[in-house]
């Protein structure tokens, strides 16, 4: 099995409790390892992303 990088598996470490029990698996397994997220990560973590 592939290891994701490591400041994806931080910034997920540091996301609050209640946010990352409200991510479904798949949506775990995008934000590790996919350039793109479901529509459906964009309003959980709204208060948590910034334009790069």
């Amino acid at each position: 099995m592939r290891q994701p990088p490591p400041e994806r598996l931080q910034a997920l470490r540091n996301l609050p409790p209640q946010i990352v029990k409200s991510l479904t698996k798949k949506e775990i397994k995008a934000f590790l390892f996919e350039d793109e997220w479901p529509d459906s990560m964009e309003e959980k973590l709204k208060d948590y992303l910034v334009d790069a």
